[in-house]
């Protein structure tokens, strides 16, 4: 006889099993796998994908279509077994130009843009003899900008320091940018030498400083500062373009140990190696003055 219908066991065909199988399958697909996009965002538009409950994000993005591992940053996923992904670094930014220290705006803009070569010469005080030089050259290997290449030396210049308006007799080295485009003296010039340079005995100069110190040997090695005079000529030249109340014959040559007229000194060994290191092709200047006019 018949079991009654509320004790009958449950019995479904084999095809309506499948079915559900089937269901029960892909709904545990529809989460996705770790670390693929859901497609939600947040009320900001981001995407959800990534998020641990607490809200920080688990970097597990699909590298070649494969996840990374909970939690593991994405460079990491995907990474050859035993080696870690060094995380990509940001470019730097360009580092900018290295100025010449103690120049201010109005004294690098007399600068030519061409110069490659700077001899600065810094005074202690707009009436102090005493000085301080530097070669400085532009982009270096150590990167772009002004680098020192000589010195810092101590120097001397005019007895009576330093002047924005030069004039004949006032013992007053002229402040300012200038041109250093030829050389010469009464010995031989270094073999490295390029500037154009005149070997005379005409440089030979005797009697004594203004400390009693003896002058001979003084102009053994000179470099021509172009001011008020021809750039290119021998320092010997007399030609004097603004006139000769200007003054005029304003050199670096070689340091006999006081102050001098006008002109910038370095004892003899470091005279040569300035010599030898300047470059007409480099365009070289001389950039000279107390500390305060050359700050401005």
């Amino acid at each position: 006889m018949p079991v009654p219908p509320s004790r009958a066991p449950l019995r479904l065909p084999h095809v309506v099993c499948s079915l559900l199988l089937l269901v029960l399958l892909a709904g545990c697909g529809t989460g996705g796998l770790a670390g693929t996009d859901l497609g939600g965002t947040d009320s900001g538009g981001a995407s959800l994908s990534g998020m641990d409950p607490g809200g920080a994000t688990t970097g597990r993005a699909p590298v070649n279509g494969v996840p990374g591992p909970p939690g593991a940053p994405a460079s990491a996923a995907g990474a050859p077994s035993g080696e870690a992904s060094a995380p990509p670094s940001a470019p730097g930014p360009s580092p900018l130009p290295t100025e010449i220290p103690g120049l201010g705006p109005k004294t690098r803009e007399a600068i030519p843009a061409t110069a490659r070569q700077a001899f600065v010469v810094t005074g202690e005080g707009p009436d102090s003899n005493r000085s301080t030089a530097v070669l400085y050259t532009l982009d270096g290997p150590a990167g772009p900008g002004w680098r020192p290449a000589l010195g810092p030396w101590p120097a001397h210049n005019a007895l009576n320091g330093w002047t924005g308006e030069h004039w004949e007799g006032d013992l007053r080295s002229p402040v300012g940018v200038f041109t250093l485009t030829a050389a010469g003296g009464r010995l031989d010039p270094p073999d490295t030498a390029l500037l154009p340079y005149d070997l005379s005995p005409d440089f030979a100069v005797t009697g004594e400083g203004f400390h009693g110190e003896p002058l001979e040997g003084s102009f053994d090695y000179v470099i021509a500062i172009d001011y008020n005079r021809v750039p290119g000529a021998s320092p010997l030249d007399h030609t004097r373009p603004l006139g000769e109340e200007r003054g005029g014959g304003i050199w670096v040559h070689v340091d006999h140990g006081g102050p001098t007229q006008g002109c910038v000194s370095v004892t003899e060994d470091r005279m040569k190696e300035l010599l030898g290191t300047l470059d007409p092709a480099m365009e070289p200047v001389i950039v000279m003055g107390d500390a305060e006019s050359l700050g401005r």
